[in-house]
């Protein structure tokens, strides 16, 4: 980490300007190229920001699961973050991992947002600031963050193509201040999105000179969001440093040659490989003592090394078996690497022992439940929480997602977790040798079947259970197999010569009638059950999008009937063919209960228990990479089951599973209404903590929630048939969105109760502040509850006599305090001097005007009791 430009500009000038060019590209789909004249080895990347996968899909290859990022935004609390993001840290470096793909940091500019739950929240100065807190929680322990996706990334629809048409105010003071702030920071890296702004793709766009690098002063690495760069002039003469994936793209052999034929300035090409080099510096990767990652094998970049994880190798190594790489740069079928090494894909024979998995240590569990509590946000208490386990005896716990919590969202950011705690686990752990806890699932969510586990089918070569995995060679010979626990199959191994892919199982039907089974994926595909074929066809990708391609494919669906306690076997087959990724997906649902039948059954137990717990949320293919959601319900069958079950019993609670905003309709039917979002492997754990009061709810609104999607005053995700899609709101998106068209959501930004009850008793802050100076404001709050509490003080800012257009209020600032019943703490507020200024777009500059501002404080957006008056004065001459 000691190594000084002038060393980095002596190893510059021991390579070729082709050289330095080709280091430009990737080797693999997540690993950088090594340069032996310089001893710098490859980096090895990785999705997060609620887990680290490192390079290997496979689910025997478990990850820490933290809750979502909107959970981790919910939480307002950076020193909490900064350790999660430590938490990250350690599972990178046990993976091999030097760079992590993480924070996200586009804004829920809409709630039909479908990857809201990987982003943090709709205000920028919140965004920032958890955002920042997470880059120096992961970069203090040698792992490279990466800011991402910049910029106004902020839905998915046609994210490949959309021309996001932004004013030049509203650019600089939302969507790109969270980057400033990561920047700021420290972060090593920022990733540029598939999207263009205002007529240019990112990749391409002049804001990666102006401001990131020259105004901010980034001297880190800009990477492209995988297969982002589609040209190679326009890209290598912008602010782009690194292409990825490899081998094959657009730079490579193509920017060595435009720089020897003079199309690209040398210049340019040697800062972007000092950038890199300076990065690898920071990583210890650059020198003669370039030390490999925990997990890898001893530093190995090239072929031999990779190969040996049961990856892709180096860009010599995929190019000579033939694969070819898709959109994405995940590769796409056909020949594939060879099959050295462990069958899990871990270390190859020879290599370090990998160090200690953390998700098994007590401290980060404990660390991981925390965040749960910290973040779940209580929206509605009628005196239902928290419940007292010495005054129940019975407890009813209801719904599919009480026993099947969804822990995080779908798309490229998922990992294999190593456990997880559903709500059903953490209720009946919480009341072991208490109280009787009753399960029933009521109605089946709508939404896609699931893919086959290990609890209802079996491995029918070993009789294991799990799945059986082969490769087929084009006359159907084998040529590799083994065992797998679940039928979710995204980079199963390859072997050479492999033409198809099968999947196969013996189903073991609990529960016998017409089942829907399905194999998801693209290309020709098939699936037969005992024999007879259920489908058959070819299916293309529709999209080439990486989201969808490689990782959540749509399933093709059959019915067939099924035996109660009788086996069946299913096979899946897809063919192998360049262009139809590497997901192969087999799903399964028994037949579906009557509904009116699992509604009765679910008041019954509601109605005799002391207290009810029903959880309904979102399913994979409502919130995930890839699509924007068309709706916030979350269905009829769901909706009716919280009314069911709160008109059967008035100490209800019902809890959402959900990354981003839904629907609410029975809000104020249930007794709490408590929002888990998706928290990650411990989930039942900390909600059972909150439940039962062992900790209070923590956690406050990132954005704000409206109770029926009409409300929402920005709503569009989809472009224009020009391809363009406008941000008419201007600077007034979320919170400010709703009070300039003076509507009132069903929960504002900001908002989230305790198990106490607070009075704001006063705001102080100087009469004068000068234009340029950071201000401090004083809120005296009191516990005015019966047990100890955390609040979330927050202030905002108002310009009501501005000549500008300005947001009717907007955050500027916030802080937690901590009391016991009937103390009074004061929270202080830095109040940053950029909160008092504006973008002037004449000057294009930052200026502060002049004249009154009002200061308001309080528990949410929409509830502010106290206010202060303030003059902004011109800074002394």
């Amino acid at each position: 980490m000691g190594t000084s430009d002038e060393e980095i500009d002596r190893l510059l000038g021991k390579l070729t300007p082709r050289a330095r060019a080709l280091l430009l590209s990737g080797a693999t789909t997540w690993r950088t190229r090594p340069e032996p004249a310089v001893g710098l080895r490859g980096l090895v990347m990785s999705d997060g920001p609620a887990g680290v996968r490192g390079e290997a899909w496979d689910e025997r290859d478990t990850s820490v699961l933290l809750p979502s990022a909107s959970a981790l935004a919910a939480t307002w609390d950076e020193a909490l973050v900064e350790g999660l993001g430590g938490v990250l840290a350690a599972e990178a470096r046990r993976k091999g991992v030097d760079v992590l793909l993480a924070p996200t940091l586009n804004l829920h500019r809409s709630p039909l947002g479908g990857r809201h739950f990987e982003c943090l929240s709709e205000d920028p100065e919140l965004t920032g600031r958890i955002g920042a807190a997470l880059v120096r929680g992961i970069q203090a322990h040698g792992v490279a963050a990466t800011a991402k996706h910049y910029v106004a990334n902020d839905s998915e629809t046609d994210r490949l193509t959309v021309d996001v048409r932004v004013g030049e105010r509203a650019l600089r003071e939302v969507y790109l201040a969270p980057f400033e702030a990561a920047v700021a920071a420290g972060v090593r890296l920022v990733m540029a999105g598939y999207n263009a702004v205002n007529g240019t793709t990112m990749t391409a766009n002049a804001l990666l000179g102006d401001p990131l690098k020259s105004e901010w002063g980034f001297d880190g690495v800009v990477v492209s969001d995988w297969g982002a760069v589609r040209a190679t002039l326009d890209t290598a003469r912008a602010g782009l440093d690194l292409a990825m994936p490899g081998p094959d793209g657009p730079w490579g052999e193509a920017l060595a040659r435009a720089v020897a034929d003079g199309d690209v300035p040398e210049a340019a090409v040697d800062d972007k490989a000092r950038r890199l080099l300076r990065l690898a510096a920071w990583l210890g990767a650059l020198g003669e003592c370039a030390a490999p990652r925990a997990g890898t094998s001893g530093g190995a970049s090239g072929a031999q090394g990779v190969a040996g994880r049961g990856g892709a190798s180096s860009a010599q190594g995929v190019a000579r078996r033939g694969v070819a790489p898709g959109v994405g740069g995940f590769p796409s079928g056909g020949a594939a690497p060879s099959v050295e090494g462990s069958p899990s894909g871990g270390p190859a024979r020879g290599a370090e022992p990998p160090a200690p998995d953390p998700s098994r240590t007590r401290d980060v569990r404990a660390l991981a439940r925390r965040a749960v509590a910290a973040g779940t946000v209580l929206l509605a208490n009628r005196d239902v929480l928290p419940l007292d386990p010495e005054r129940l005896e019975t407890v009813a716990v209801i719904g599919a997602h009480a026993v099947r919590t969804r822990t995080q969202g779908g798309g490229s950011a998922g990992v294999f977790p190593q456990g997880e705690v559903s709500v059903l686990d953490g209720v009946r752990d919480a009341l072991r040798g208490r109280a009787r806890v009753v399960h029933v699932p009521g109605p089946r969510p709508d939404g896609p079947a699931p893919p086959l586990d290990e609890g209802i089918c079996t491995d029918p070569r070993s009789g294991l259970p799990g799945v059986l995995l082969r490769m087929l060679d084009a006359d159907g010979r084998e040529l590799y197999a083994e065992r797998r626990r679940g039928g979710r199959l995204l980079e199963p191994r390859l072997v050479p010569g492999a033409h198809t892919v099968e999947i196969s199982a013996r189903i073991g039907a609990r529960t016998g009638g017409s089942w829907t089974l399905g194999v998801a994926g693209f290309g020709r595909m098939s699936l037969a059950l005992d024999g007879r074929t259920l489908l058959e066809g070819d299916f293309p990708p529709p999209t080439d999008d990486p989201a969808v391609v490689h990782v959540n494919p749509p399933a093709q669906y059959a019915r067939a009937d099924l035996a109660a306690d009788r086996d069946a076997l299913l096979v899946a087959r897809r063919e192998l063919a360049p262009g139809t990724g590497r997901a192969t997906v087999v799903v399964a649902a028994p037949p579906a209960p009557d509904v009116t039948a699992s509604l009765s059954e679910a008041a019954r137990a509601a109605g005799a228990a002391d207290a009810a717990i029903v959880v309904v949320g979102t399913t994979e293919h409502g919130e995930s990479e890839g699509y924007d959601r068309t709706s916030l319900a979350l269905g009829a069958t769901q909706d009716a089951l919280v009314r069911a079950v709160a008109a059967a019993n008035p100490r209800t609670v019902a809890v959402v599973n959900s990354g981003g905003p839904v629907e609410l309709p029975w809000r104020e039917e249930a007794g709490a209404v408590l929002l888990a979002w998706f928290p990650g492997q411990e989930g039942g754990a900390g909600l059972a903590d909150v439940l039962f009061g062992r900790t209070e709810p923590g956690g406050r609104l990132p954005t704000t929630w409206p109770a029926v999607l009409a409300d929402a005053p920005v709503i569009r995700t989809r472009p224009d048939g020009d391809g363009r899609l406008g941000y008419d709101e201007g600077l007034h998106l979320g919170y400010r969105g709703w009070l300039r068209h003076h509507r009132t959501p069903a929960y504002w930004f900001g908002h989230g109760l305790g198990y106490t009850t607070w009075t704001y008793e006063a705001l102080t802050a100087p009469p004068v502040t000068r234009a340029g100076d950071d201000l401090t404001v004083r809120v005296r709050v009191r516990n005015t509850g019966a047990r100890e509490g955390r609040e979330v003080v927050q202030v905002y800012l108002a310009r009501p006599a501005s000549a500008l257009d300005r947001p009717v209020r907007w955050l500027a600032g916030y802080a937690a305090v901590r009391a016991r019943p009937g103390e009074t703490v004061t929270a202080t507020v830095r109040v940053p001097a950029r909160s008092l200024s504006h973008w002037s777009v004449a000057e294009h500059a930052w200026r502060t005007e002049p004249g009154p501002c009002r200061l308001q404080a309080g528990r949410s957006a929409g509830d502010l009791p106290l206010v202060a008056d303030l003059e902004v004065v011109a800074p002394a001459a």
